[in-house]
């Protein structure tokens, strides 16, 4: 059986105060769907800014406010294009074989793979290791880390691939609708500006923010 899933890169955040956060291992992939609790959509939101949190002085964005939360906030509210460490994870649960997203890959490279199935055939996702999709007639293949001459690798067909690229999809608009009403009951006074800077995050369009509770 071949599983994917959209996962964020997430680090042990011990001191973290603004909003509750689930307990994580110093570093782990998160994957994003509606089956995530509030304390883990919180980690989400939470390691999304972190992955914009950018000093704005050295792009002319404006200051940081002084108030704790809207300093936190402020690079995933004001940067031009919000950025998600991330992608999608692919296991091959009858061997164990799992292909994971490199370094400097955004889980917004998701729609990458459409050009595997829909597009040119082929497409890789960051370095060391480096994650390469590519088509051959019916089939994909791929290999975990391209870099290696023996490297593992999946192969499974095209349809399979575009019916688990649909399913992750709709997990990362599950897991937005979640955000969505986790900033309108956490963050009310932010929740439309860091919905849409989420989904921008993840190339998605942006859902509809719940009325505050």
């Amino acid at each position: 059986m071949i599983v994917l899933q959209p996962v964020l890169e997430v680090y042990a955040q011990d001191n973290f105060t603004l909003w509750p956060v689930a307990e994580s291992e110093a570093y782990c992939l998160l994957p994003l769907s509606s089956a995530l609790g509030p304390a883990e959509v919180g980690t989400a939101v939470m390691r999304i800014a972190e992955c914009n949190d950018i000093d704005p002085e050295v792009d002319g964005r404006p200051l940081r406010p002084a108030d704790p939360l809207g300093a936190f906030l402020h690079g995933l509210l004001t940067m031009d294009g919000t950025y998600a460490s991330g992608g999608l994870q692919v296991t091959d649960t009858a061997t164990g074989t799992t292909l994971l997203p490199g370094c400097c890959s955004g889980l917004a490279e998701w729609r990458s793979w459409l050009e595997v199935v829909d597009g040119n055939g082929r497409a890789s996702f960051g370095h060391t290791p480096t994650p390469l999709a590519e088509r051959h007639g019916y089939w994909v293949r791929l290999t975990v880390d391209a870099e290696e001459d023996d490297s593992p690798a999946i192969e499974l067909p095209v349809t399979e691939l575009r019916r688990l690229l649909a399913a992750a999809e709709r997990d990362l608009a599950d897991f937005l609708a979640l955000a969505a009403a986790w900033a309108a009951r956490t963050l009310p006074d932010h929740a439309a500006p860091v919905t849409a800077a989420l989904a921008a995050a993840l190339d998605m369009p942006a859902p509809a923010v719940p009325s505050k509770p």
